[in-house]
This record gives C-alpha cells, structure tokens and sequence, in this order.
C-alpha cells in the first residue's frame, strides 16, 4: 500500500482548521443573503451590490477583484502541494489528478447531454469545482472518525479541481480579446518570472505591485481578471537558501489565508447568493440547465471520481492511500459534489446577462451542494460505523 503522509505540516494543519471555520461562515451569509434577498428590504438589499464605486459595481469589484485574490490564494496552495505536498511525489499526486480528471469531466459531459446546442450549454463548467472549504467542513464534523490521509486526498484533488476551472474559465469564459492588454498583463508576469529565477528577488513588493498592475490589464484584455492572480502566484517564489519557511510564498499564503476565509468569501456569499425565490421557483428547477447542474454534482462528480480511480488502481498506475478504505473514497467522491463557491462562480460567468437563468443556476447549486454535503456525511458515518465494528 502506498505510504500515507508521516506528518501533516503546520501549514495544512492552519489551512485545514480556517477552512473548516470558514465553511460555518459562509453558510451563515448564503441563508443571510436569502433571507433578505426574499424579505420587504430585497431590493435595498440588492442594490447595494450594484452600487457604482469607480469604474466598476461593487460586485463586480468583488467577483472580479477580491476573488483574484481568492485566485491567487488557490495558486499559492497549488504551489505548496507540488513542491512539499501530497502533489511532490508523482506516485502519491496520480490518485488525486485521477481523481480531479474524473471529476471533471463527468459532471461536464451531464450537463452538456441536457444542454448541448441550446442557450445554456456555456454551464457546463458549473458542476466542475469542489469548494475546498465546505468539503472539510464536513469533514471535521466527521473528526477522528475519518483518516487524515483522507483530508489530504480531499484538500489535494479539490485544488487540482480548481486548477481545472480556472482553464476553463480562461479557455471558454472570455470575453472579446484584446490582444495588446493581453500581451502587456503576459509581459508583467515575464518580468516578474525574471525576478524570481534569474534575480532571486526575495521581496514581496515588487511582486504585489506587479500583480496589481497584471490584474488591470488582464481585466482590459477580457480574459477573466482573476486568472491574474493564479499567474502571480507561480512568479512568487517558494523558497529560500534557508528553505521553503521562510520563502515570499509561504509568508504570502500565511497572510491570505484569514482575510479570504473570513471577509472575501463571506462577501462573495453575501453578494452573489442573494437570489429571490419566486412563485416558479420548482419549475425553474426542472429546466435543462438546472437538471444538467444537479445531475453533474450529484452523479457525475461521484461517478467521475470513482470509476477513475477504480481504472487507475485495478491497472495497477496507483493505490489506495494507507488507511483509506473504497468506502472513504466513495464518501470524498461524493462530498466532490459540493460546488459552491466556484459553481456559483462559474454561473456568474456564464450567465450574468441572463438574470433569470443565472438565479436558477445558484438555486440549484445550493441545494445540489446542500444535498451532496449531507449524503457525504452519512455515507462517510454509516461506512466508517461498518469499518469499525
């Protein structure tokens, strides 16, 4: 069997315990939102999110700025995982891409069967993403009960899940392209490439105001401003003569991590799941977009994941982590289809000039999510009650 993690470092340990609050968060500010989204102050509620604040709304300042930062977080734990993590070791890191492939493509393809060729065909990258936070939320309800090594196999394949999205997203969800923009943010990220490797530029400014400077050009250019902030984070350099502790990216991820599991991501909750349900709220459920969102959380996530790793391991390319059983797998495939955060995300992209089709695409979404949550739950509860006796 293949050799389970001898110790989690501090870091996962930080990572996993802001995650896990953050989640208990964000589910406060989504029934925040849709209460007041649904009360007599809806539409104060609501403008508040279009108020004007220079060039940009303030959800879009949110979506579209703050969430670069979320983005760069993303990227700097992506980093993390390949030099010293779970994805350092090809042999420890094929299980989760395996399982992050599956996980992908299925729920994609199920909703594609339901909206190949119609006006919603561009959500096929809704049910995609798992959101890391509420996975291991689930999780630690869960406690001793579940293996760590089981966190990790989580934590690792829903960040390569998101590194999926994110191509996606700069693939299928820009806009008309400008390439002079384009060029001049690809250019900024050169340089700051040159800093890190040639220069070993330790420094932390120059790569924040660089970053800063790619973020604005990138939102001219009409590839998603977020993607710069998955690009700063590989110019960030990892580690130090003295090692990775001590390295502009550890200190970067250090800082991030509370600002973006306790204020962006509650704001992104607040400002984009404000939905108003109305009298037509169930036959919105029933639309082929909205089927195709369920039907790729709920079973397409699962089934990708699963009948991936189980090709993979019966070829014998990969096993099982030490200590994790089919039953874990089963219950980390389906806890996959949790997608919030990023479905959401995705949704907004795909249908932000369509304001109907993009409530029903959020409603759907949460109560996919809430569902798979749930059933992860049990089923990890129910499989590790039968392992043990």
């Amino acid at each position: 069997m293949q050799t389970a993690p001898k110790s989690i470092t501090k870091m996962f340990a930080k990572f996993a315990a802001s995650e896990q609050s953050s989640a208990i968060l964000l589910m406060i500010c989504v029934l925040l939102a849709l209460a007041l989204a649904n009360s007599p102050s809806s539409a104060d509620y609501l403008g508040i999110w279009q108020a004007k604040i220079g060039p940009l709304h303030l959800v879009h300042w949110i979506n579209d700025g703050l969430m670069a930062v979320f983005f760069l977080l993303i990227g700097l734990e992506l980093e993390r995982e390949l030099y010293v993590g779970e994805l350092s070791s090809f042999r420890n890191a094929l299980l989760p891409i395996v399982a992050a492939v599956g996980g992908m493509a299925a729920p994609a393809l199920i909703h594609l069967f339901f909206n190949a060729g119609s006006a919603t065909q561009s959500g096929f990258g809704i049910p995609m993403a798992t959101d890391i936070a509420i996975a291991l939320g689930v999780l630690a309800l869960l406690g001793k009960r579940v293996p760590v090594a089981l966190k990790v196999f989580v934590v690792a394949y829903a960040v390569m899940d998101d590194l999926g999205a994110i191509v996606v997203i700069a693939i299928f969800y820009t806009a008309q392209l400008s390439v002079g923009y384009l060029t001049a943010a690809l250019s900024i990220w050169a340089l700051l490439m040159l800093l890190n490797l040639r220069f070993r530029v330790m420094s932390l400014l120059p790569y924040l105001v660089g970053g800063a400077l790619m973020w604005a050009l990138m939102l001219k250019s009409g590839v998603h401003a977020t993607i710069a902030g998955v690009l700063l984070a590989f110019a960030v350099p990892f580690s130090t003569p003295e090692g990775a502790s001590d390295s502009p990216s550890h200190r970067l991820e250090n800082i991030l991590h509370r600002p973006v599991a306790f204020l962006i991501l509650p704001l992104f909750a607040l400002a984009n799941t404000g939905i108003v349900i109305g009298t037509n709220w169930l036959a919105t459920l029933t639309s082929a977009n909205s089927v195709g969102i369920a039907a790729g959380l709920l079973l397409g996530k699962p089934l990708g994941v699963l009948s991936l790793c189980a090709l993979a391991t019966t070829v014998g390319v990969c096993r099982l982590p030490e200590g994790v059983s089919w039953g874990h797998i089963s219950g980390a495939a389906i806890l996959g289809g949790i997608g919030f955060t990023m479905s959401i995300f995705m949704a907004g992209l795909a249908f932000s000039a369509t304001p109907e089709i993009l409530n029903a695409s959020k409603l759907a979404t949460l109560l996919a999510s809430a569902v798979a949550g749930i059933a992860g739950f049990a089923w990890l509860r129910v499989s590790e009650t039968k392992v043990s006796r």
